[in-house]
């Protein structure tokens, strides 16, 4: 019985896997290159972009990313595909006859699962970021040539007490108009500088302040001083204030984490953004086994539509499941709801969809 069993796991496991990487190579590798190629096809003609950066440089760190980006649905459907296949052939029927408990025949799909998952965590947090550093300087170099990154309203902690304002900012340029920097001490404000027109000096490390005022308090006496150019170094840099979101796509998940810490303690207004990608990468694995929970019942029941039935069931329910996973992190970035509820609700909605599945599920 034992050894039955034990190829009975290296059976569906087999299965498993072999259906789950011809389903990334199809549609997570193949197509999506197909799509891509032909959309940017004009680009690459008109501005002679070279074979070897468009192939080494961009391809082949957009394969991993796109694939890992959907991986959960690519394991759903191949799972939803081979047990439905199973079950039409009465072999689901034959194993649970044999005395082998439903609960039983889940291990080896969850063992599957469970490697997926850690391959897609590992991919997402340490290898894809890298990749995306490449594949985006590639997209800024040749595909996005008016790319230009204007930052507006922004206002940041730069140290306890200590708080700036930039009306805007312009990365390409490194300068900034309306500047603002304020302390406090004892909840009372101690100074604060301005400045019409503010830029930065990449070859001294500093930056030029025109139309420089700076008032400092002391009780009830105030101090004024005027610099029409002032060049001077501050307590931040461009790197402060220059950050888009896909900045945080080229971290990996420690750099990410050390990342957010620093953010929050400036009070950074992008801090739900940055909170809901660190969860989305921890909650994006697990909704590996969540899925198999839910395409292992659904389609080890033998039906009369067949494999195309339970294909089309999984279909929306995958396009449901990203749907769920939009709507919420918009909530997340836009409407004030916590980041990590926000990653982990769609995740936590389909398990008690799983647990109903298998509660129903012949034994």
């Amino acid at each position: 019985m034992k050894f039955r069993l034990y190829l009975l796991d290296r059976y569906i496991i087999k299965k498993f896997l072999g259906t789950f990487f011809y389903a990334v190579l199809m549609f997570g590798v193949v197509l999506p290159v197909i799509f891509d190629l032909t959309e940017k096809m004009d680009d690459i003609l008109e501005k002679d972009i070279p074979v070897s950066e468009l192939l080494f440089d961009y391809y082949i760190n957009f394969i991993p990313y796109f694939a890992n980006l959907f991986t959960p649905i690519f394991g759903f459907i191949s799972v939803v595909f081979f047990t439905s296949r199973m079950a039409n052939q009465t072999e689901i029927v034959a194993i649970l006859s044999s005395g082998v408990s439903f609960r039983r025949l889940l291990r080896p799909f969850m063992i599957s699962a469970i490697v997926v998952a850690m391959f897609s965590f590992l991919l997402g947090s340490f290898i894809i970021p890298p990749a995306n550093e490449r594949r985006l300087k590639f997209e800024y170099k040749y595909l996005k040539f008016n790319w230009n990154r204007n930052f507006s309203n922004l206002h940041r902690q730069i140290a306890p007490g200590t708080f700036v304002y930039l009306e805007t900012y312009t990365q390409n340029t490194g300068t900034g108009f309306r500047f603002t920097q304020e302390g406090f001490k004892n909840q009372k404000m101690t100074y604060k500088m301005s400045s019409d027109y503010i830029r930065w000096d990449s070859t001294s490390t500093s930056w030029k302040l025109d139309n420089f005022v700076i008032r400092t308090f002391n009780g009830k006496k105030e101090s004024i001083r005027k610099v029409a150019l002032l060049d001077t170094t501050l307590q931040f840099q461009p790197a402060d204030f220059a950050l888009a979101d896909d900045d945080v796509e080229m971290m990996n998940f420690f750099e990410l984490d050390r990342f957010i810490d620093r953010e929050q303690s400036k009070g950074s207004e992008f801090i739900d953004y940055y909170l809901l990608e660190k969860h989305r990468r921890m909650a994006n694995p697990i909704s590996n086994l969540i899925l198999t929970l839910i395409a292992v019942p659904l389609a080890g029941r033998k039906v009369r539509g067949g494999v195309g039935l339970h294909i089309g069931i999984g279909i929306g329910i995958s396009f449901s499941y990203v749907m769920l996973m939009q709507v919420s992190s918009v909530f997340a970035t836009e409407g004030g709801v916590n980041p990590a509820i926000a990653a982990w609700l769609p995740n936590a909605l389909y398990l008690l969809l799983a647990f109903w599945l298998i509660y129903k599920a012949p034994k």
